[in-house]
């Protein structure tokens, strides 16, 4: 088959090819937002006109379209949505066994205050689960905690979802920072340092929302302090790990001295005022457990951690890459009529360059695994039977069928939009603002993680544009791939496919539109005070 060559501008006026490349993403937000239709109707709809605009407009051979939704369906089942099923699987064994009410009650132990317990679960639990997994684990368990906990589905998902920014711009062991600086030739050490002048305030500012969210100035006020030390301990050490060692362990560090710090602080200082969402599911939780029976009930998770931090360390993945001594064990499927038939062009690529389209099928490597294990220690321990492992299996994937056609329907999307150029377009009209493109910059990332659902797929994507720009417009290129992080960050709570995630964790399958509305306009102000920021200092 010839090979196809992308254009970026096929109306010979970039911003308004821009507009029509921007189609099949408004489109989807309208069906999303204003007529509430469910996530993934919208997802199928949007590649439909997708695909429409790419082969009419962008003159892309229809088979392409077709083979890059393909390859999009395969990236939601593996590794997304497999790593979905997995956590809430593991999280329903713990509940089935009973094993949850313990955890539930060893939270309350630290403080029962649920303010400062989604300080503790969303915040820092969740920021910890992010640096070691991410790719939607982090949402999926701490949502479903809190519901465990008595929350409202719908607040416990948009919490988390908001709370999972502190931690996005780092999670998995650092690879928003190291792949984007690896494709642009920069120090990824250099990179996460101009992070670290704005997320570490961006992560303080996060503890007092998550509070205001749930209890508006008065929950702030009756908790200053516990929001001070949680929000100063994990913005200091997000801003230290970052100047000192580099992205690879700022989530980890930070989430483990927020935790400490405000475990150790709650021991002496309580607010006046205990607030509770569900008083009479308060009344449950007077239990006492021995030391051994809350230890035996946090093994899956304590030991959930230790094996996708090993999963995530360099030395493992190493084992696996090519020239590995393990490398037979990762499938590498190149994608029929699309793999290397499309050529990306300067300025997206140093060179016309053909894009590749491989599937990686990681069966022994990924963070899905590591879960997986997990849940099998866990069937060990708790002595799970059959007919339980069975109605689980059933209960969980009759849940998840709505989000996992979502993440499908949305990366399929999103693969049409990148493979064709219409996502390049769109950073090209942004990069052609000059020397106002660092108020501009970040929009790049939040497009990107709104299209891909994760902040590395997002650098991968457009940080080699970002880094040509900035040294075009005189300014250092590690600054412009830092605000694509730090933008793409913001788009994490109303990517399509992280609220997939939380509305199926929770239970809301189909409610996709709700939890759009309530975060996007987070995400927003969010993203213009990045640009603000970018415009001023950069």
């Amino acid at each position: 088959m010839n090979v196809w060559e992308q254009v970026y501008n096929p109306l010979s006026n970039i911003w308004l090819s821009a507009i029509i490349a921007a189609i099949p993403i408004i489109f989807f937000i309208v069906l999303l937002t204003i007529f509430k239709v469910k996530g993934y109707i919208a997802g199928f709809a949007s590649i439909i006109v997708a695909g429409i605009v790419a082969v009419l407009l962008y003159k892309m051979p229809a088979i392409l379209v077709l083979m890059s939704a393909v390859f999009g369906v395969l990236s939601g089942i593996w590794p997304v949505a497999s790593i979905v099923f997995a956590a809430i699987f593991l999280y329903k064994v713990t509940v089935k066994t009973g094993k949850f009410a313990i955890i539930e009650n060893s939270i309350s132990f630290i403080t029962s205050d649920q303010r400062l317990q989604v300080l503790i679960v969303a915040y820092s639990f969740g920021a910890f689960l992010e640096g070691a997994a991410g790719f939607g684990a982090p949402v999926a368990i701490t949502a479903a905690i809190l519901v465990g906990l008595g929350f409202n589905p719908m607040y416990a998902a948009s919490i988390c979802l908001v709370a999972n920014i502190a931690g996005g711009s780092y999670g998995a062991m650092g690879i928003p920072v190291t792949v984007p600086s690896l494709l642009t030739g920069l120090d990824a050490l250099v990179v996460g340092r101009y992070t670290a002048l704005v997320i570490p305030i961006i992560s303080f500012i996060v503890a007092f929302l998550l509070i205001f969210i749930i209890d508006g100035m008065k929950g702030i006020r009756q908790t200053f302090p516990a929001i001070l030390v949680s929000g100063v301990s994990f913005g200091l050490t997000q801003a230290l790990v970052l100047t000192f060692l580099g992205p690879e362990l700022t989530d980890i560090f930070a989430a483990i001295v927020s935790l400490v710090a405000l475990a150790l602080f709650l021991q002496w200082w309580k607010p006046k005022q205990i607030f509770r969402v569900n008083k009479e599911k308060a009344e449950d939780k007077q239990v006492k457990y021995s030391f051994g029976q809350i230890a035996y009930a946090w093994l899956p998770f304590v030991f959930l951690t230790i094996c996708v931090t090993l999963f995530n360390l360099s030395f493992f993945k190493n084992l696996f890459i090519p020239g590995g001594p393990l490398e037979k064990l990762v499938l590498l499927l190149p994608i029929p009529g699309l793999n290397n038939l499309v050529i990306k062009h300067v300025p997206i690529a140093p060179m016309d360059t053909p894009y590749a389209a491989v599937f990686k099928l990681d069966l022994f490597s990924s963070t899905t695994t590591a879960i997986f294990i997990t849940i099998i220690v866990a069937i060990i321990l708790f002595r799970c039977s059959g007919k339980l492992l069975i109605d689980i299996t059933k209960e969980t994937s009759k849940e998840l069928f709505p989000p996992v056609l979502t993440i499908c329907s949305v990366l399929a999307f999103a693969y049409i939009c990148t493979y064709s150029g219409m996502s390049s377009t769109l950073g090209l009209a942004l990069a052609s603002t000059g020397e106002v493109f660092p108020l501009f910059s970040p929009i790049l990332g939040w497009l990107g993680v709104f299209l891909t659902g994760s902040v590395v797929n997002s650098g991968s994507l457009f940080a080699p544009l970002q880094s040509v720009t900035a040294s075009q417009i005189g300014i250092p290129p590690e600054t412009m791939v830092a605000v694509n992080i730090m933008g793409g960050t913001m788009a994490k709570m109303i990517s399509p496919q992280s609220i997939a995630v939380a509305a199926a964790a929770v239970g809301l399958a189909g409610k996709d539109s709700e939890l759009f509305k309530f975060t996007i306009k987070y995400s927003l102000i969010f993203l213009i005070l990045i640009g603000i920021v970018s415009y001023l200092i950069f």
